[in-house]
């Protein structure tokens, strides 16, 4: 028998252990070779766990269990011949996305209980990613869920199957009232965000100033471009881009937003790689668009949906979110009217943008409707005087409102600015 012992690879520099989430396969299941057998979660990231030959699988750790790195997790005995039954990952994907009908089960809620009780973990009844983002877009009440995964945890296949079965209307409809209460322990990630928020709160002597920007322009220069845009450049016309290209050439003339301390030097960046804050089924990501200085508005629409959608789908990776030197958040996407965005570190700064809403404002004299954002931009008052703070926001409310001073020189400026 030829045994491979698998150690946890270091996900990154600085990371030294790691949290089993969820493993995908069953002590004693064969595996493929490169089939992602687990999901690991680090201080930073989220990442699968592939299998590194073809074997019987024995597991080593469980659920929830903190390794260090380079310790074994499992073991495969590559001597071990595929099952004549095997199905491998893709196939199996594809039969659970269509599967077959069944008769009408008369209490479909109540799926079949398995043949053992699942022992009592805090894994039992917590969704896996796919399940999690699956019910969501779906809502399907994940108390309503039987889970037939180790531990009682419930998988991407068992929400499709209570989504085949149907619930019954009461299930869906306001709080269950029971007054239970439930106990999980918080991921890796999301400890070391609530700790790392801490000490910005602790450690740096942050403040936010306000102001806001009439989106009129930015909205006519969409408006009347989004179509041959989209055409042209293969990508829609969203409002971040311009967010960001305001913010590169904001930076460039307060070059003190753009730095960070350590220990008491200053190190200023001549560059601007910029964070931009997204939304992912493990919580808040910020991967980095980098040197977005030296690109074009389509060209940032681009970045920025990729990261988004490899956050999106658990697939972000940690040099995906290393090195910013300023973060960009949208609150106004969940319709937040105002707020004080918290710094990123080591970064000296976050701005923050908000809803759009129509309010009275006075133009030349005569008060009119106009779509108005807040800003805020929040920094850290030991490197960023007050001066610099609050010409800085100024200079992108100017640019934002005059999208047109993003560029110089051109002879027809929005269609420049536009790459068309």
């Amino acid at each position: 028998m030829s045994v491979l012992e698998m150690k946890v690879p270091s996900p990154g520099e600085s990371i030294s252990e790691v949290e089993i989430a969820e493993w995908l396969v069953e002590d004693g299941d064969y595996v493929e070779k490169d089939q992602a057998i687990a999901e690991v979660d680090s201080d930073k990231a989220t990442l699968e766990l592939p299998a590194e030959a073809s074997g019987t699988i024995t597991l080593k750790a469980e659920n929830g269990d903190t390794v260090a790195v380079g310790d074994v997790v499992c073991l495969i005995d590559t001597s071990a011949e595929k099952p004549a039954d095997f199905e491998s990952k893709e196939t199996a994907e594809v039969a659970v996305e269509t599967p077959k009908a069944e008769a009408p089960n008369p209490n479909p809620v109540a799926e079949k209980a398995p043949a053992s009780p699942a022992k009592e973990t805090y894994a039992k009844g917590v969704p896996s990613v796919a399940a999690k983002k699956l019910a969501d877009e779906n809502n399907v009440p994940l108390s309503k869920v039987q889970g037939t995964g180790k531990d009682g945890r419930l998988t991407k296949q068992d929400i499709i199957a209570a989504m085949a079965a149907g619930f019954p209307a009461e299930a869906t409809q306001g709080w269950g009232g029971t007054r239970e209460t439930s106990s999980a322990k918080m991921k890796m990630l999301r400890r070391k965000i609530a700790s790392r928020l801490v000490a910005v709160k602790n450690e740096t002597a942050m403040l936010t100033t306000f102001n806001e920007v009439d989106m009129k322009p930015i909205m006519d220069i969409r408006a009347k471009y989004k179509a041959v845009f989209k055409e042209t450049h293969g990508t829609s016309l969203g409002f971040m881009s311009f967010f960001t290209k305001a913010v590169t050439e904001a930076l460039n003339l307060y070059p003190q937003v753009n730095s960070m301390i350590d220990g008491d030097h200053m190190i200023s960046h001549n560059y601007a790689d910029i964070g931009i804050a997204v939304s992912s089924p493990k919580g808040l990501m910020v991967p980095v668009v980098r040197n977005a200085e030296q690109m074009s508005l389509h060209e940032i629409e681009k970045e920025i949906k990729r990261l988004a959608i490899k956050a999106r789908d658990g697939k972000i990776a940690i040099e995906d979110m290393e090195g910013g030197t300023f973060t960009i958040t949208n609150g106004g996407v969940f319709g937040s009217m105002l707020s004080t965005p918290i710094i990123n570190p080591p970064q000296s700064a976050i701005l923050g943008m908000h809803n759009i809403v129509e309010r009275p404002v006075a133009i030349n004299g005569k008060v009119e409707i106009r779509p108005i954002m807040y800003l805020a931009l929040s920094y850290d008052h030991r490197i960023i005087d007050g001066k610099e703070s609050v010409g800085f926001l100024v200079k992108v409310k100017e640019m934002l409102e005059n999208p047109t001073k993003m560029i110089f020189g051109a002879k027809a400026p929005e269609e420049v600015l536009l790459n068309l």
